[in-house]
């Protein structure tokens, strides 16, 4: 999968925002949709140098405000760091290619 870069902090906010307003229970299958509506559009606007009709820029922002987001609230709600905790793993996870570059191993 592969996404536009930088990744930045609003673009984890967003998505964890958008978590906040399904159950528990869905929340990492709404993270994986997220995920891969970024990369979609992220390949259609390589592809035809304009925004996905659905899922724009292919930013993870971008794909996050296609679903409602709650406000941002701070860390110490503790869904909203669980949240924000799942999306950091997908992006912590092997699969995940960028635009920057090659992926380094941290020591």
């Amino acid at each position: 999968m592969t996404l536009r870069c930088p990744i930045l902090p609003g673009d984890v906010s967003a998505v964890a925002r958008a978590l906040l307003l399904v159950g528990a229970d869905s929340r990492r299958g709404l993270c994986r949709q997220i995920f891969a509506g970024a990369a979609l559009a992220f390949q259609h606007v390589e592809d035809h140098r304009r925004l996905h009709p659905v899922w724009g820029d292919g930013t993870l922002n971008a794909a996050a405000r296609r679903f409602p987001l709650a406000p941002e609230p701070g860390f110490e709600d503790r869904d909203y760091a669980a949240a924000t905790q799942m999306v950091l793993a997908v992006l912590m996870d092997g699969n995940l290619r960028s635009d920057c570059g090659p992926r380094t191993a941290s020591t």
